[in-house]
């Protein structure tokens, strides 16, 4: 199965791509974006992709074989995106494009526990799997502002790992879950008994918490058409992959590395990683860039339709002054 990438048409068009421009995709994924990039850019222009997902890449080089040097694959996380571009000498940027959401491959083939489904796979979540929990969790190493780094760690070594503010605080301030304390404080006691490592573990434990809730013996007790593991496991992959520290690392790098007249373009999926990428465009409006898209771009209905997923995508586009 290979991902559908959303928003295609909306940023191909964002991107205002001409033949010999070159583009990063830093969100290489299954290459939905990139193949159409250099489609419109050929034959003289150049593609930089990136993904932390060592698989994500070997997938993604059957889909673009065929436009041989006109690519550069780059298997990182797009955070270091100033030195992965010094370090492959990519130069005279046109346009860059983040797509902040999952693909769809990652979370039905890899085997690594995004999806509260696959009851048997390990609890894994990590982009990439070579990175190992080396330090202990309550006590992280701290980004240059201070904020904690958790990205190489598992979602299991994080429920081991972090004591009962420090998941709480992960549960509610990521997924927004309305019942963070109690899930907590059932996962602690759960672990008391062994370690909770698969995803049917840790989805065993948030059902228990949602019956005894709403008083149910229901063996999926939905609530308002979510089952009740999904915010749970949204803000575990978030915590995983330190994916909100990230976009605010790489926001002002890739206006750096653009060119003047280049183009930004930001695709993300829920309201915490748009309100972090708004609120830093607003501060370089009229400084660093100028603002295309006063407000977000959103799926068509035909899109939503066809691709669920879109529902939620909202796409952001500056401009390089």
């Amino acid at each position: 199965m290979r991902h559908v990438p959303v928003l295609l048409n909306e940023v191909l068009e964002a991107l205002q791509l001409k033949n010999g421009s070159n583009v990063i995709d830093c969100t290489l994924g299954d290459a939905g974006h990139a193949e159409m990039i250099l489609e419109l850019t050929g034959p003289d222009g150049k593609l930089l992709g990136i993904d932390a997902d060592a698989e994500a890449i070997l997938r993604t080089k059957q889909f673009l074989y065929k436009f041989d040097k006109r690519v550069v694959f780059a298997r990182d996380n797009f955070e270091n995106l100033k030195q992965i571009v010094e370090e492959n000498k990519f130069e005279n940027v046109n346009g860059i494009l983040m797509d902040y959401g999952w693909s769809s491959p990652q979370f039905e083939e890899r085997g690594r526990g995004f999806s509260f489904l696959k009851t048997d796979e390990p609890l894994d979540m990590r982009y990439d799997t070579y990175l190992k929990c080396s330090h202990e969790v309550t006590n992280p190493p701290l980004t240059p502002d201070g904020k904690p780094i958790y990205g190489s760690c598992s979602a299991a070594e994080l429920l081991y790992l972090k004591d009962f503010r420090g998941l709480e605080e992960i549960f509610r301030k990521y997924g927004e879950e309305k019942l963070s304390k109690e899930i907590v404080e059932a996962i602690i006691e759960k672990r008391k008994e062994f370690p909770i490592e698969t995803v049917g573990d840790l989805v065993n434990v948030i059902l228990d918490v949602y019956r005894k809730k709403l008083k149910t013996d229901k063996e999926v007790p939905w609530v308002g058409g979510l089952h009740p593991a999904t915010k749970v496991f949204q803000a575990l992959r978030i915590a995983v992959n330190d994916e909100l520290g990230v976009i605010e690392r790489v926001l002002p790098q890739a206006l750096e590395i653009l060119q003047s007249g280049g183009r930004l373009a930001v695709i993300t999926f829920h309201s915490t990683e748009d309100s972090i990428v708004k609120h830093y465009f607003k501060s370089q409006n009229n400084k660093t860039i100028k603002i295309v898209t006063k407000k977000p771009i959103v799926g068509s209905d035909e899109e939503v339709k066809n691709n669920p997923r879109s529902r939620s995508a909202k796409l952001r586009v500056v401009e390089k002054i």
